[in-house]
């Protein structure tokens, strides 16, 4: 592995560290935090949502503790400007001169607490940070630093006062994770650390920027054979004629979905793609880039449930 000076094994054992010392403050969710750190990987977004009280805000500080990656909250609020979000020029009384002060954004892990409370101005404030990587402020084009991950949270079940996310955001997101409830004996266990000695507080750095930057050139150079190509697009294409949905998932669907599954191979220390980390992946990724036609989603249909049975019909390369 040039980039990282790193084996293939080693670059393996790395991610699992990191697992392991996040999974230290999120007991009995480890599936849940393979996909985020999958999506650090990938050079991706992730979208948590799930009810409150699940961790969502606590799994970002673990991830940005435990890489010790430059951590920015934001609660996002109705009156939440966009400039709170991306920085905004100071007149400087001593210089004489306005001088840029830049906002919460120019981080390298940026969680975004309840994105959904904030008017779409706001959230839009977002959209170029999250796909291009750089804020235009006043005129002047601003980079972002590498890496550059937002974690938002949004609650499902609360709608009162709220601004849901339109489709473009939504799709910037390369996944959406839901956290779920922890079995019944790792949530005692949870129960006893956190009243008595919060291990967040002892989280140590098995990871950092530069660690992070590599990992995720390394998954670039994962091998892809043909046949997983056109597996991806079969799968898009399956969606697209399914009369269930009013639109399908579209090429960046499958750009995202590729880029998390090599980040798979790679945390499987594996140089090669394989049609199962396809699958392993395609429910969050792909999921809430469908929309559901208005008849399929008054049945209760689910994104989730057409993604997997478009995972069983389409045939698997050899």
């Amino acid at each position: 592995m040039a980039t990282t000076g790193l084996s293939i094994d080693e670059v393996g054992a790395l991610s699992s560290r990191v697992l392991d010392e996040v999974e230290r403050a999120i007991v009995g969710k480890r599936d849940a935090l393979e996909l985020i750190l999958l999506g650090v990987l990938g050079d991706g977004h992730v979208l948590l949502e799930d009810y409150p009280g699940l961790a969502k805000t606590l799994i970002a500080r673990s991830f940005a503790q435990a890489t010790t990656l430059e951590f920015s909250r934001i609660q996002f609020t109705p009156d939440l400007m966009p400039s709170d979000v991306t920085g905004s020029s100071i007149y400087n009384q001593r210089t004489s001169d306005f001088e840029f002060r830049p906002g919460p954004v120019f981080t390298n892990l940026l969680l975004a607490d309840e994105i959904n409370r904030a008017p779409p101005k706001t959230q839009a404030a977002l959209l170029e940070a999250m796909q291009e990587r750089q804020v235009t402020i006043e005129g002047m084009t601003r980079p972002l630093d590498r890496p550059f991950l937002v974690l938002a949270t949004q609650n499902p079940i609360e709608y009162e006062g709220t601004y849901p996310l339109p489709e473009a955001q939504l799709d910037r997101f390369t996944m959406r994770i839901a956290i779920g409830y922890p079995p019944l004996s790792e949530e005692a266990k949870m129960l006893t650390e956190q009243t008595a000695d919060p291990p967040l507080d002892g989280l140590e750095p098995v990871a950092n920027a530069a660690d992070a930057i590599a990992l995720a050139d390394e998954a670039k150079a994962i091998f892809v054979e043909e046949s997983l190509n056109r597996y991806v697009v079969a799968l898009l294409r399956a969606t697209r004629g399914d009369s269930r949905l009013y639109l399908g998932a579209s090429p960046r669907a499958g750009i995202a979905t590729l880029r998390v599954a090599k980040a798979r191979a790679l945390a499987d220390s594996r140089t090669y793609l394989e049609p199962d980390d396809i699958k392993a992946v395609a429910v969050p990724v792909l999921a809430h880039r469908l929309i559901l036609a208005p008849e399929a989603r008054s049945t209760g249909l689910t994104g989730e449930q057409i993604v997997r049975e478009t995972l069983d019909k389409t045939p698997v390369p050899v």
